[in-house]
């Protein structure tokens, strides 16, 4: 299997090596090592204010997602979602779910957020802004110095989705002024799904101290005070954290955050400028370095996505809902190589000569 989706995506050998060993016993001295370790190497890599903390939690990036909404934003709150696919809907439904009061910056499939239309909401009653800042769904990466400028101008408190953005694209928390960002284990980190972080400013810190949380596994206030000993409160997936501290290793030792930004983005380059002549149309008015989106011309592109699966054993990342016959999705995160580029191009290469795309 040769895998071009946005998560799971594929590891190192030496990422994938730990989830092949025993899980240890993680109450012990060594394992809080090993977390505080990874609280710290994934905030210097955020490039988090001074006195910021991360906290893991054992769930999907969904999990982070419900748990910033639940501890960080209040009924006396007034936000701003920016709702361009799937994932800025499940923003909206999360504070509809929690009764937090918002309005929608709903934006067309494909299109960037401008600054004419942030100006609309200049002078607003608002306190907060959320944006998935690369809306996986349909490959749009939003402008995140024109959203952190709209966001200092109107004193907002900013919640950035990074889960497909993180060590894809430049993503500073100090310059943007990121009150909390989210953060995935199964997309550019590229270890197994099943862990969420949230990173916490100072500002985000105060806010939860604040909070009277109504979920015990979402908790923050009660995961930062375990955090301060390396501990979660509850049973955490433990080999996912041991490939998360292999792979942040990984990341340090080869440069930083900039080395694997660089990775994803000369993987991306030579794959767009490799389907140039071919029936294929990008979809996203803004890419990110994590994903190319893809409208075939002529054919259906679940059809392009089943195609790639059954017969040449590729996968690419299919959509759904409206989009399912309109676009398929080109991921360029985790361990991928040009080599790989030119078996996914060449098997499009032979659909088309099929007239199968």
């Amino acid at each position: 299997m040769l895998n071009f989706t946005v998560g799971p995506v594929m590891e190192s050998e030496d990422v994938l090596a730990v989830a092949g060993e025993q899980v240890p016993y993680f109450r012990t001295a060594e394992f809080s090592e090993i977390m505080l370790n990874n609280e710290r190497m994934i905030l210097e890599l955020a490039d988090a204010p001074v006195r910021s903390r991360a906290v893991f939690l054992t769930g999907s990036g969904t999990a982070a997602m419900e748990s910033s909404v639940m501890n960080l934003l209040s009924s006396e709150d007034k936000v701003l979602v920016v709702n361009g696919g799937s994932f800025g809907h499940r923003f909206v439904e999360l504070c509809e779910l929690h009764q937090i009061p918002y309005d929608q910056i709903k934006l067309n499939s494909g299109c960037a957020l401008t600054g004419e239309t942030l100006s609309e909401y200049d002078g607003s009653k608002y306190t907060s802004f959320i944006v998935n800042l690369h809306e996986t769904s349909t490959g749009v990466l939003y402008d995140l110095d024109l959203i952190s400028s709209f966001c200092k101008k109107n004193n907002l408190f900013l919640i950035v989705d990074a889960i497909s953005a993180f060590m894809a694209d430049p993503i500073s928390m100090n310059n943007a002024n990121i009150g909390a960002m989210i953060v995935g284990s199964q997309k550019a980190l590229a270890c197994h799904p099943g862990v969420s972080a949230v990173l916490l400013s100072p500002s985000a810190l105060e806010r939860v101290e604040k909070m009277n949380s109504k979920c015990m596994y979402l908790d923050l206030k009660n995961a930062l005070k375990n955090g301060e000993r390396g501990q979660t409160p509850f049973t955490p997936a433990v080999s996912v954290l041991l490939q998360i501290s292999k792979r942040l290793q990984e990341v340090v030792k080869n440069g930083g955050i900039e080395f694997a930004i660089g990775e994803v983005s000369t993987i991306a380059k030579d794959f767009r400028s490799r389907i140039a002549n071919l029936p294929l149309e990008v979809f996203s008015e803004s890419m990110s370095n994590a994903v190319t989106p893809l409208h075939p011309l002529n054919v259906s592109a679940n059809d392009v996505f089943l195609h790639l699966k059954d017969e040449y054993g590729i996968w690419v990342c299919p959509n759904g809902g409206d989009l399912a016959d309109v676009v398929f999705r080109v991921g360029h995160i985790g361990r991928l190589t040009t080599k790989d580029n030119e078996k996914l191009v060449e098997a499009l290469i032979d659909l088309n000569k099929r007239g199968l795309l």
